[in-house]
């Protein structure tokens, strides 16, 4: 019979229960229901005492915790070690089946084939180590047959960390350890396998721990000592990586006091926002040489074409260099269908620390324009408008409508 039978036969039941119990009331008075119910079910066995006043859903339920009436089985460790156990053997017989069953496949380097085998050994000793903690050992079992199957368990653990080694799980190698170790804390292969599962993900100091609790232990080990010496070679690695980064930064800072140095001397204004742009590799550096303070300065550049709404970046504008040094080959302009953009054809302008435009000459040193007092270098890049000249004058006044109109309105 199905589950699905089952649940209605006792629904059915139920029902009619009810119905007998409703109609003995309006005959023969309060003593009624329970006479009819009486006549309709003898006494409860202790099983249907348990489902006595319990809704079909909670008696559908209550069924299904029974392994005979299971339609499917939770994913959790009690049911895995019910499913294991239908195998003949004593847990301790069981289990040491799958863990010979594991060491073939380890030994044909089935790494995943291993790990399972191992995993349902552990699922069934560890189900028995739960029931003693519990309070509920097996009355059969004697010391002896404990020790046996905490020994099993404890190897069943580092042969799985050591299948998880191989697969690369390393978290799950040392957590394996880990509880191989709660068995028996002088398993050297568990302290081995943890220290190079440390290793591999750079747990330098986890891995040097495991593998010196191993060796205290036994000092002639030689995988412990060879995995000593991977420790002690990825130590000096990572110490010197360290070193050569530290360095690095150090570097840097200093470059960043040069420069802002040489922009002071040079009075040179600069601010920066709160979303400066993405530059890559292109910034206001000292060049040649970024680590002397005699080296010249240089900007990345943008060249705007607001009459067009294009632009053009320069990744590097020298102080000495001129706007027209530039403008020399970036013109002629790939989007300059009408030839507006030419070197003696347009005007270039900045915008200064109050707002407005200042119009600024093409043959003059960046340096000159920069140091007057009164431009202003935001986010370390430089800024030009460059306009046909037939069309500057009414740009130029656009700009500063629309300046004044943001000032108004502030």
């Amino acid at each position: 019979m199905h589950i699905e039978e089952i649940s209605d036969e006792v629904a059915e039941r139920l029902k009619l229960a009810k119905n007998e119990s409703d109609k003995a009331e309006s005959q023969e008075g309060e003593d009624a229901p329970k006479t009819a119910t009486a006549a309709m079910f003898p006494e409860l066995s202790p099983g249907r005492a348990m489902t006595n006043k319990k809704t079909v859903d909670e008696v559908a339920a209550e069924l299904k915790k029974t392994p005979f009436f299971m339609t499917e089985l939770e994913e959790n460790d009690d049911t895995e070690a019910f499913k294991a156990l239908a195998y003949e053997g004593t847990p301790f017989e069981v289990a040491s089946d799958f863990k010979e069953h594991g060491n073939e496949c380890f030994q044909a380097k089935r790494w995943t084939d291993a790990k399972e085998f191992y995993t349902k050994g552990i699922l069934v000793l560890a189900a028995e180590e739960r029931k003693r903690a519990k309070g509920e050992p097996n009355p059969e079992e004697t010391e002896e047959d404990v020790k046996g199957q905490r020994s099993v368990l404890e190897s069943l653990y580092v042969n799985r960390a050591a299948c998880h080694l191989e697969l690369k799980n390393y978290r799950s190698c040392w957590l394996d350890c880990a509880a191989a170790l709660r068995l028996n804390d002088k398993n050297i292969k568990a302290y081995y396998r943890s220290a190079k599962a440390f290793l591999a993900v750079g747990r330098i100091e986890e891995a040097d721990d495991a593998c010196a609790r191993g060796l205290a232990l036994d000092p002639n080990n030689n995988p412990l000592k060879t995995v000593a010496r991977e420790i002690i070679k990825k130590s000096e690695e990572i110490a010197a990586k360290q070193k050569k980064e530290n360095e690095r930064l150090l570097r840097e800072k200093r470059r960043e006091l040069l420069v802002k140095a040489a922009l002071k001397a040079r009075n040179i204004k600069t601010r920066t926002t709160a979303q400066p742009p993405e530059m890559e590799d292109a910034k206001l550096q000292l060049v040649p040489d970024p680590d002397d303070p005699h080296s010249s300065l240089s900007f990345p550049t943008v060249l705007l074409y607001p009459v067009h709404l294009q632009s053009d970046f320069i990744k590097a504008f020298n102080e000495t260099d001129t706007l027209a040094d530039h403008l020399s080959y970036v013109f002629p302009l790939p989007w300059d269908k009408a030839g507006e953009y030419k070197l003696n054809d347009v005007e270039c302008y900045m915008e200064t620390l109050s707002g407005g435009l200042i119009k600024v000459g093409k043959k003059i040193p960046l340096l000159k324009i920069l140091s007057s007092g009164n431009i202003e270098v935001v986010d370390e890049v430089v800024r030009f408008f460059v306009l046909p000249k037939a069309k500057a004058a009414e740009w130029v006044q656009e700009f500063k409508t629309k300046k004044a109109a943001e000032k108004g309105g502030g």
